[in-house]
C-alpha cells in the first residue's frame, strides 16, 4: 500500500492506495500548525479508523503548496510510518513535458493534476482545480503543459464578499432556487454560483479559441468544482479524486524509472 498526500492551503487530504485502487481517504487542516508528532499520532489513528494496518503502507508521496509543514509532515511520515516519501518536484518522474516560462514556478499541485488527467482522458485537456484559488490548466495532445490561467477560488470571493462589506452576512454557497433572488442571502448565492459558472464558461471559451483546440476535454476536480460542473456544459468530466490518483500515478513512474 501506499500513502499519497496532498497538502493545500485549507486542507491537507490523505488516500491510502492498494495496486490502484483507492482504499479510503481522510483530511485535516493544514491551516493548523502540528509537530511531527502531532501529525504523526493523527495518521495512525486515521489509518486505525479506517482499519488500515499501518505496516501495510510501503511507501508515500506528498504533494504540497504549503513549505511550512513540509519538515514537521516528513519528519512523521518517517518517524511513524518507517518509509522516506518521495516529493513532487524535479527529479520526478511526470510524463508532462513543462514547456512554461519558468517551470520552477508551477504548483506541484497543478503538476499532479495534469499528470492524472493527461493519463486518465489523453490529450489535449483542460484541467480546472477549484481550490483556494481555481486553476485552468492546457495539456497538449502530446503532453506538454506550459498554458495556465489563475483566478480566485470561489470561497476567496466569497469571504472577500462579507469581510469587505458592512452589512452582509456569511452565507452557505450554494445554488439558489432562482437566479431572480428576493433577498439578501440568495441574491449573494445567485451572484456567487451563477457569477462563477459565467467565468468558467467564459474562461474556456477563450481557452479554445486562442489555442485553436476546439475538441478540448475539459476535466474538474476539487473543493466546489461539482456544483459548478453540474450547472455547465462547460465541462466534460468532474473527477473527485484526480490529485489523488495523480499522485499514485506519479508514484508508480519514478519508483520504476529509480529502478
Amino acid at each position: 500500500m501506499i500513502l499519497v498526500i496532498d497538502v493545500g492551503n485549507t486542507n491537507i487530504t490523505f488516500g491510502v492506495y492498494e495496486s490502484k485502487k483507492l482504499v479510503t481517504t481522510f483530511r485535516m487542516t493544514s491551516r493548523t500548525m502540528r509537530t511531527s508528532d502531532e501529525y504523526g499520532t493523527e495518521i495512525l489513528a486515521m489509518l486505525q479508523n479506517n482499519q488500515i494496518d499501518r505496516r501495510k503502507v510501503g511507501g508515500a508521496i506528498i504533494a504540497s503548496v504549503v513549505p511550512k509543514v513540509m519538515h514537521a509532515l516528513i519528519g512523521a511520515v518517517v518517524r511513524y510510518l518507517h518509509t522516506e516519501p518521495l516529493i513532487v518536484g524535479s527529479g520526478i518522474k511526470t510524463g508532462i513535458k513543462i514547456t512554461s516560462e519558468n517551470p520552477k514556478e508551477i504548483g506541484p499541485d497543478r503538476i499532479v493534476d495534469v499528470v492524472a488527467a493527461y493519463e486518465k482522458y489523453g490529450g489535449p485537456v483542460l484541467v480546472l482545480d477549484f481550490g483556494t484559488a481555481t486553476t485552468y490548466d492546457l495539456v497538449t495532445e502530446d503532453g506538454r503543459f506550459g498554458v495556465g490561467i489563475t483566478a480566485p477560488g470561489i470561497r476567496i470571493s466569497a469571504k472577500a464578499l462579507w469581510e469587505d462589506t458592512a452589512r452582509l452576512p456569511e452565507v452557505e454557497i450554494k445554488k439558489p432556487d432562482s437566479i431572480l433572488a428576493r433577498e439578501t442571502i440568495s441574491s449573494m448565492q445567485a451572484g456567487l454560483v451563477y457569477g462563477y459558472i459565467g467565468q468558467v464558461e467564459y474562461i474556456v471559451k477563450k481557452v479554445k479559441e486562442e489555442s485553436g483546440i476546439q475538441d478540448l476535454k475539459v476535466v474538474a476536480t476539487g473543493g466546489l468544482g461539482k456544483l459548478i460542473a453540474d450547472e455547465t456544459d462547460a465541462i466534460d468530466v468532474y473527477d473527485a479524486q484526480l490529485t489523488l490518483e495523480g499522485l499514485r500515478i506519479i508514484y508508480e513512474k519514478t519508483r520504476k524509472s529509480r529502478g
